[in-house]
C-alpha cells in the first residue's frame, strides 16, 4: 500500500505545482522529472544494499533517459517536484527534505575532494530556481528560495531568499505571499477536485505541506538595482547642490564685479576734482593786486 500511495502522491504533486499538467496519463508518460524520481528509488535501494555497480548503472540509464543525474546515494524526501529537469545534478551525500521543487539546470554539488558529507542538505518546502548552484556541505533552511542563476556557498536560514553570485540573503522572514486562510481554501478546493475526505485530518495535513511551496521565484528583490538606484539618487542630490553653489558663486561674482566697477569709477573721478580745485586756487592767487 505504501508503494502505491507514494506513486499517487508523486503524481498529485505535479498537478499541484504545474498548471500545464492535463491528465494522469500525460504525467506518467511524459514527465521526465517523475521518471527520474522513480528510477532513483530503484538505484537508491540497490545502493543501500551494497550493489554499487548495479545502482550506478540504473543511475546512468536515468541520466541517458531523462537528462537528470541523481547519484544513488542521495537521499530524497517525499513530494519532490522536478520541472523541466534537463541538466539537474544531485550529488552523493545530498539530502532533500519534503516538498522540494527543483528547476532546470540546478546543481546540488560538493566542493573539494574531502570524503564524507560534502553536499548540501535541502530543507522542507524549498524552491531552487533555474540554473542555481548550491555547493558545499551546509543546510538550506525550510521554506527558503534560491533565485535563478545564484551560486550558494554558505548556509541559508529558514524563510530566506538568496540571489546573486555568490549568493546573498536579500529577504529574511519577509512577508509571505500567501497566508494560512489561503492555504486552507486551496486544500479544500484540492480535496473537492480529487475526491479526498476533507474531514480526515491526516489527509488535510499532508496536503497543507504539499501546497505550502512558494513558487513565485520570479518575485525576487534585485540588490544590485537597488544599490544603483540609491547611487543615482545621491548623484542627483549632489548635482542639485553643485548647481545651487554655482548659482550662488555666479551671483557673488556679479556683485564683486559691480563693486569693483563702482570703486574704479570713484577712483577716476576723485583726481579730476582735485585738479580743478588746484587750478581755481592758482587762478585766484594770480588775480590778487
Amino acid at each position: 500500500m505504501k508503494f502505491f500511495s507514494r506513486i499517487k502522491k508523486d503524481i498529485r504533486v505535479i498537478f499541484e505545482r504545474d498548471p500545464a499538467a492535463k491528465s494522469v496519463l500525460e504525467v506518467v508518460l511524459c514527465y521526465s522529472g517523475l521518471h527520474a524520481i522513480w528510477l532513483h528509488r530503484i538505484s537508491h535501494a540497490l545502493f543501500q544494499r551494497g550493489w554499487i555497480v548495479s545502482a550506478r548503472l540504473v543511475s546512468n540509464f536515468c541520466r541517458f533517459l531523462t537528462g537528470i543525474e541523481i547519484h544513488p546515494g542521495a537521499t530524497i524526501g517525499d513530494g519532490l517536484f522536478i520541472d523541466h529537469g534537463t541538466g539537474i545534478v544531485i550529488g552523493e551525500t545530498a539530502e532533500l527534505g519534503k516538498n522540494v521543487t527543483l528547476y532546470q539546470g540546478v546543481t546540488l554539488g560538493g566542493t573539494g575532494k574531502e570524503k564524507g558529507k560534502r553536499h548540501p542538505t535541502i530543507g522542507n518546502n524549498v524552491v531552487v530556481a533555474t540554473g542555481a548552484k548550491v555547493l558545499g556541505s551546509f543546510k538550506v533552511g525550510d521554506h527558503a528560495k534560491i533565485g535563478a542563476g545564484s551560486v550558494v556557498l554558505k548556509e541559508v536560514p529558514p524563510h530566506a531568499t538568496v540571489v546573486g553570485i555568490p549568493g546573498r540573503i536579500v529577504v529574511l522572514h519577509g512577508k509571505r505571499v500567501h497566508n494560512e486562510e489561503e492555504y486552507r481554501e486551496a486544500v479544500a478546493e484540492l480535496c473537492r477536485a480529487r475526491g479526498y475526505d476533507m474531514n480526515n485530518p491526516n489527509v488535510c495535513a499532508e496536503l497543507m505541506e504539499e501546497i505550502d511551496v512558494d513558487l513565485d521565484h520570479d518575485m525576487l528583490p534585485d540588490p544590485d538595482r537597488e544599490m544603483i538606484e540609491v547611487a543615482l539618487r545621491q548623484i542627483q542630490r549632489l548635482e542639485a547642490r553643485v548647481n545651487e553653489l554655482e548659482t550662488q558663486l555666479a551671483a557673488a561674482r556679479e556683485e564683486i564685479s559691480a563693486e569693483a566697477m563702482r570703486t574704479s569709477s570713484l577712483e577716476v573721478s576723485l583726481p579730476h576734482k582735485v585738479d580743478l580745485k588746484k587750478r581755481s586756487v592758482e587762478h585766484g592767487t594770480e588775480d590778487r593786486p
